[in-house]
Order: C-alpha cells, then structure tokens, then sequence
C-alpha cells in the first residue's frame, strides 16, 4: 500500500483574493474537486498554538513530529538540507539576500527575495561576502535567495534568543526593530552593514543587504522509518523540505530543473516521485508556487500556480499510482495559508482530501476552504498522517 502526500505550500487563503472567492476557488482544479467528491476532507491545524505559521512549522508537523518537540529554528532545518557538519552548540540562521530602502532605521524591506534572485548571481555575491565575515561566522550558499549563516559556538550566547522577524513579514515595514535587535550581537551587526555596503557596489541584482532571522541548534528528527514503518522520500525544490526530510532518514529525490516558483519542473517531480513508488512506500512531493505568489501579493498569478499543480501535480501522479497496479492512499493539502491580502502566513486549520483506493465516501461537490470548513477537524498535522496511516488498513 502506498502512500503519497501533496502538498501545495501556501495554497489556502481568504475570500475576496479574486472577485468574492479565494485563489482556490477560482483556480481550475477538477482533479482535485473530482478527488473531494470521493475523499473524506477536513480540515487540520498544522501550527501548534503560540508556535510561529511558517513552514518550517507545518511540514515538520505534516510530516508526523511534533514541533513543539523538534523544532529548534528554520535554519537549522536547512543546514540538515546541505548536510553540514555543526558542533551541537552552534548557532544556525537562515539567511535571505533582500532588498531595503536604506540600511538605517528608517529603512523599510522592499522584497524578501531581491527579486527572485538567481542561484548563480546569489552564490556569486555570496562568494564576495565571505571574505568579509569575521572569525566565528561562516557564510553557506544556498537556493536563490535563501542561504545560511552559521555563528560558531554562539547557542548558549544572547544571539540565540534575539527575535528577527522573517523578511516576508514586513514588506513594507520599517527594519529599526531588527537593527535594535541586531545590535545586542555587534559582530553580527557590523558584518550585516559592512555585507550592505558591499552589496550596493556593482551588482546587477537587487539584493543589497543580507537578512539572518530563524535561529537555533541543530536539527535532530527521529527516523522516519522507524516511527512509521514506512520507506519513504521527499521531492521539493526548496532546502526546508529537503532539511526536513534529510534529518528523518527519507530520500530526498533530486529533480533537475526544480525551482520552487512557476517555472519549476513539475513533470521531473512526478517521475522522481513514481520512480521511488516503485520499491518505496511512501512520498511527499511539496510545491512552493502558491506560496511565493501570495507572498508577491498576485491572486491570479496564485490561481494560475493552483491550476497547474493540479494539472502538472495531482493529475498525473493520481494516473501513475493507479499504473502501478497497487493499492494506494492519496493526501493532498497545504501547510499554511498564505492570504494574497496578507502577504504572509497565517495560523489557520488548512483543507484537506484524503482518498484511499478503493474506498470511495461521498465528499463535497469541489475542494475549498469553505468545502472542507464542515468536514473533519484535526488538531494537529501528525494527526493528519496518523489518520492517512489508520486508513490503509481498513478494508477496501
């Protein structure tokens, strides 16, 4: 019995993102309406109350750990995603290349992604940066814009419990209270203006200041085979699912081409997909699309980024599980909400579907957050997976 998860990040959001209707509803969706009048849907509270809606978070618990257990910061995540070797007291934080008004007080962020900047232009700038940073503080490349910043042996120092907000929080918003913050670590802060100064020097991009927030140790996540009793992988572009799925012990599927925007190679995501399904258990195929397009605060390019993970994703791996001649149960969800209005996250239940072969049950006429709100409530993501696991063994 296989099981595969789908996940859309971002997809939820509110009504009125496109005339009266969220981006889900007015995405062209009949896979995944087609799936809802067969599925048992709901709803499911990824974030743990008084934890932060990022997706750091939500995947962890999608994924069937708890985070109010196994957090300890989005960076350390994606230090687990580039298989770094860190010293348990190490302090790792993500770091994004951005772009501000002015590295001041008054300065506001303009973009948390300097433009969707190019992985080749990123590591490039990066490269120049490194020679600036002190001892004590190491510079790793990444994906884009996300990269990581490691401060050696700075865990149990004032560093681990300063509160940078995430860039994508505050398009828009002056930065005084994360330079107030900064400045309680001097180094750190020196190395963010001297970074700045550097970057406003012959650079094609609009990255021009670097931004560390999401703090802590490093990652440690049980195995997910042993606490599931299922093989299983994780295909994604981005390095927080990768890192995610690196620390449990599942594969983590390498698809040339993905990109975490619109442009990314959905068909290479689901070959990788159904070629590990051919001797594995279980996949989680994440989708960032949806995400990035709420955070640009673009409805119907969110829209568009739903209809074409519903053509590109849900439509053809429902075909290829229904190839591989096996019984199979099909998840598909998101982590958060990303509302259009609200350029960010938010805490709210998200929807889901949960199809078993075999074992059809009326759902709703079309997959929304309004068809899902009178369907099952979940309290948590691990719930979620428990529930999917519970389900392959009923009887067809």
């Amino acid at each position: 019995m296989k099981l595969v998860y789908l996940v859309a990040d971002g997809m939820s959001g509110w009504p009125g993102e496109l005339g009266e209707q969220t981006a889900l509803e007015g995405a062209s969706t009949p896979t995944l309406d087609r799936l809802a009048r067969q599925s048992l849907v709901g709803q499911c509270a990824t974030i743990p109350s008084g934890m932060p809606p990022g997706s750091d978070v939500a995947n962890m618990a999608l994924l069937g750990f708890d985070p109010r257990q196994y957090h300890t910061g989005r960076g350390p995540i994606e230090a687990a995603a580039q298989g770094l070797t860190l010293d348990p007291n190490d302090l790792v934080w993500r770091m994004n290349l951005v772009t501000v008004s002015a590295w001041t007080p008054e300065g506001q962020m303009e973009d948390y992604s300097a433009g969707h900047i190019d992985t080749a232009t990123a590591s490039f700038l990066l490269e120049r940066l490194r020679y600036e940073a002190p001892a004590g503080i190491d510079i790793f490349p990444g994906v884009q814009y996300r990269h990581l910043l490691v401060q050696r042996h700075a865990a149990g120092t004032v560093a681990a419990s300063l509160t940078i907000r995430p860039p994508h929080d505050i398009l828009g918003q002056e930065i005084a209270p994360d330079l107030t913050a900064l400045a309680q670590v001097p180094e750190l802060l020196a190395f963010a203006t001297a970074s700045h100064a550097l970057l406003t020097q012959a650079n094609p991009s609009r990255a021009n200041a670097i931004w560390p927030w999401g703090q802590g140790r490093p990652l440690q996540l049980p195995s997910f085979e042993t606490t599931y009793g299922q093989r299983g992988a994780v295909v994604s572009a981005v390095d927080l699912i990768r890192g995610l799925g690196r620390a449990a012990g599942l594969t983590v599927l390498d698809v040339p081409g993905a990109t975490g925007l619109l442009d990314t190679n959905y068909e290479g995501k689901v070959a990788a997909a159904l070629d590990f399904l051919q001797e594995g258990d279980f996949v989680f195929l994440h989708v960032e699309a949806p995400d990035e397009c709420g955070h640009m605060g673009d409805a119907a390019l969110k829209a568009e980024a739903i209809s074409r993970f519903d053509a590109r994703i849900a439509a053809p791996v429902f075909h290829g599980l229904r190839a591989l001649g096996e019984p199979f149960t099909l998840v598909i969800t998101c982590d958060h909400a990303t509302p259009v209005a609200k350029r960010t996250h938010v805490a709210e239940p998200v929807p889901f579907l949960l199809y078993r072969d075999g074992c059809p049950q009326p759902g709703p006429a079309a997959f929304s957050e309004a068809s899902t709100a009178t369907g099952l409530h979940l309290a948590s993501g691990p719930e979620l997976l428990h529930l999917a696991l519970r389900r392959r063994q009923e009887r067809p």
